[in-house]
């Protein structure tokens, strides 16, 4: 039996680019689960490789069982961040821990990027702490995948609980990030941004929806991106936007309403298929069609919020992520990897601080004349 490499030597002759770093602790269904989607993973993609984080002596026996001992580097940690832990605590006590240790990956640039099934809001403090905030970033943004009607199967909505606040000036870096998520990770050339409003007249929503409004049509050029203009709940799965841009506390109520009634209507569904025998035979015999159903609506195929906004990549993966799951955001991770996808944002992103400044001095500019009669 081959021994997992160990330690905190980088993978010696592998570009950064085709290493992911993967805290293996953290999950609701334990280590076994995430080293199987590792192992799915790596059997998809022959020249990726990974560096594992936990406890050695639980993830050696894990590693060899699955046969990827040549492609997986154990660093050991022994501690992890619970799901119960305050980001506070984590970022006092959180040094020996194998999420810790994921992120220190990353930032040694031994890994292009993190992922992680663990706390979310301890993932995020700790990146934003170890990894920074990209220039021109004032709040960082987690952006998920929204089931809906264009070819691509998802939209893109940010942020989706990072923040609960975002001015102006958040919600235009919002609409550059989440663009250029889109064509790096769903391959649109030219992607359409739609920012949530209560309504698509100009006259609705509050003062800072209304300033953005008019910043992110004028940042469409330099962004490479179509603004669509104000969008409604409604739209969050159509196919006429491809990004939808909001604060993380509207972003989270809808991806928290969109889960449930998700699992209500599942639930409705199975419960009228099973009703009596006629209504199982129809079940049985649209069976293909339920099939392709499921696969096209299974939240597993789009595990992995990324987190944007830092000097580098960091995904989070369901807490309850199966195998699956967890071999998704995996894959997600290594496209972004391979795109080049964090030195493309923060040009994006510079780009957006540049103009948000511009637009600032031009605002005072115009005050300052209305003041003077100039």
């Amino acid at each position: 039996m081959t021994t997992p490499q160990t330690d905190t030597a980088p993978m010696q002759g592998h570009a950064a680019s085709q290493v992911l770093s993967v805290d293996a602790m953290g999950g609701d269904q334990g280590p076994a689960t995430v080293v199987a989607g590792l192992s799915k993973f790596l059997s998809d993609k022959p020249d990726a490789h990974a560096i594992l984080h936990g406890p050695q002596t639980e993830l050696a026996p894990l590693v060899a069982k699955q046969g990827i001992t040549d492609r997986v580097t154990i660093h050991d940690a022994a501690e992890v961040v619970k799901m119960t832990d305050k980001p506070s605590h984590v970022l006092r006590n959180g040094k020996k821990t194998s999420m810790w240790s994921a992120i220190e990956a990353v930032r040694a640039n031994q890994a292009a990027v993190a992922v992680s099934c663990g706390n979310t809001g301890g993932l995020m403090a700790m990146s934003m702490l170890r990894l920074r905030k990209a220039e021109g970033v004032n709040r960082p943004a987690i952006a998920c995948l929204w089931p809906s009607r264009n070819p691509s199967g998802f939209n893109v909505m940010l942020d989706a609980g990072a923040d609960i606040r975002a001015d102006q000036d958040d919600l235009l870096t919002y609409a550059l990030m989440g663009a250029s998520y889109a064509r790096n990770g769903l391959d649109i050339a030219r992607p359409r941004v739609g920012l949530l409003n209560v309504g698509t007249e100009e006259h609705k929503g509050r003062a800072e929806l209304k300033v953005a409004h008019e910043m992110i049509a004028d940042a469409a050029v330099i962004g490479d991106f179509e603004y669509v203009g104000f969008v409604e709940g409604g739209d969050l799965p159509s196919d006429m936007v491809d990004v939808i841009v909001t604060d993380g506390f509207t972003g989270n109520v809808a991806l928290k309403t969109g889960e449930g009634t998700a699992t209500l209507i599942s639930e409705f569904l199975r419960g009228a298929l099973l009703k009596n025998p006629w209504s199982m035979l129809g079940a049985l015999l649209a069976r293909g069609s339920l099939r392709s159903l499921r696969k096209r609506i299974d939240p597993r195929r789009v595990n992995g919020g990324v987190f944007l906004g830092l000097n580098q990549t960091v995904i989070k993966s369901h807490g309850s992520a199966d195998a699956t799951g967890v071999a998704a955001a995996l894959h997600l991770a290594y496209r972004l990897a391979q795109s080049g996808f964090s030195d493309k944002l923060a040009a994006r992103v510079a780009s957006a601080a540049s103009l948000a400044q511009d637009a600032g001095q031009e605002s005072e500019t115009a005050g300052l004349k209305t003041k003077t009669g100039k």
